[in-house]
């Protein structure tokens, strides 16, 4: 059975540009019929559990869906912190303070990500419309449980992406992060995706709210992810 690139989106409950970087970063089986995506049920479905991914709803779904590693956004978010009014052409220098408060990771390590994230293709910038894009490692990496971390950074001017992301909105506000291991930086993309794609959150971004309303509304996304692992229903 062949799915296209809609029905694999809506089957893990992210985007269509996140189903895109699978293909790119993180070789998601596809073959091109006639200038489109479509996906082999099978194989898909291969790829996912070989990542401990699991489907949210339609054509790959199993009857219990578990698509969490239990990380929390919030205290992610508050060891990467809230940046405000940062210049496009300052993206990169902010990245790099924020890679070295990483926690829980030797300087080496800081500086080796540093260095990669620096390095020509080191960084993915995922569109996913609106005006926001998941900017985070091309490559991905095992750093342990206890470290990883996720940045908001709203800029003054947008930045630079072919096409100002999915639907032509410039970018002006990036969610970066760093995931501790490749499972959970999957479950990243995916709830990343998902938060920023409509509800509270979405509107605290574009508005530019104070901290405290944006830490308070992660805290609740995770409360509810927490307390309904099954798909969650669209509002």
């Amino acid at each position: 059975m062949y799915l296209n690139l809609i029905q694999i989106a809506q089957s893990f409950g992210v985007s269509e540009s996140v189903v895109e970087g699978w293909i790119r970063v993180e070789g998601l089986p596809h073959t091109l019929d006639r200038g489109r995506f479509v996906f082999d049920r099978a194989q898909v479905a291969h790829w996912a559990a070989a990542r401990g991914l699991a489907a949210q709803a339609g054509f790959l779904a199993p009857e219990t869906s578990v698509f969490m590693t239990g990380l929390r956004l919030e205290p992610l978010l508050r060891a990467g912190g809230i940046w405000r009014d940062v210049a496009a052409a300052d993206v990169p220098d902010v990245l790099d303070r924020i890679v070295a408060a990483l926690p829980s990771v030797t300087p080496p390590v800081r500086q080796m990500l540093a260095q990669r994230l620096r390095a020509p293709g080191g960084l993915t910038t995922a569109p996913i419309g609106g005006g926001f894009a998941l900017p985070h490692p091309s490559a991905r990496i095992a750093l342990g449980r206890d470290s990883g971390t996720l940045a908001l950074l709203l800029l003054r001017d947008a930045l630079p992406i072919p096409g100002n992301g999915t639907d032509g909105v410039p970018v002006t506000r990036l969610f970066f992060f760093i995931a501790p291991s490749p499972r959970a930086h999957l479950d990243l993309l995916g709830r990343l995706s998902r938060v920023l794609a409509r509800g509270p959150l979405r509107e605290l971004m574009l508005k530019a709210a104070e901290d405290d309303e944006i830490f308070s509304a992660l805290a609740g996304a995770d409360a509810l992810l927490a307390n309904n692992p099954k798909p969650e229903a669209a509002s």
